[in-house]
């Protein structure tokens, strides 16, 4: 929605329709479609196989602070969370990166930042293995002296 909207929306001039987006016309109450839970199209959690093996790293893209459940949602079922901030306004994100640090804090987790509002939330018992090591061996290729 773009701000011109979002402002008519806020001053009741328009209706918000911001919700519908979120709606699926191909739900069927009752059928199993056999995907892992996810309850916003914006979140992607791995397959059941690889919730299994504790394997499941879930990737969110926010669009406002009302987002951050889903978050903390993941996070504390011990799901390293990757958030990608940069569709927010700066004001919305800073609140998430705010929430995001206190729910790591009060988890034990780590929060850090991968790039320019990317981040990743991981649980205590996760381990994150830099790979600059292993792609620059002492003695290898890149040494040439």
């Amino acid at each position: 929605m773009g701000s011109v909207r979002k402002a008519s929306a806020w001053l009741g001039l328009v209706d918000d329709n911001d919700d519908e987006r979120y709606y699926d016309d191909d739900y069927n109450e009752g059928q199993d479609s056999g995907n892992a839970w996810v309850t916003d199209p914006r979140v992607k959690v791995a397959s059941e196989t690889a919730e299994e093996k504790g394997r499941r790293i879930g990737t969110v893209t926010p669009d406002s602070f009302r987002d951050a459940r889903g978050i903390g949602e993941l996070f504390r079922d011990g799901v390293p969370v990757i958030i990608n901030l940069t569709a927010m306004e700066p004001a919305d994100a800073k609140r998430v990166v705010d929430f995001a640090a206190g729910l790591t804090f009060g988890l034990r987790g780590t929060i850090e930042r991968v790039a320019t509002r990317v981040f990743l939330l991981t649980p205590a018992h996760t381990e994150i293995v830099s790979g600059e090591a292993a792609s620059r061996p002492a003695d290898g290729f890149f040494n040439q002296s």
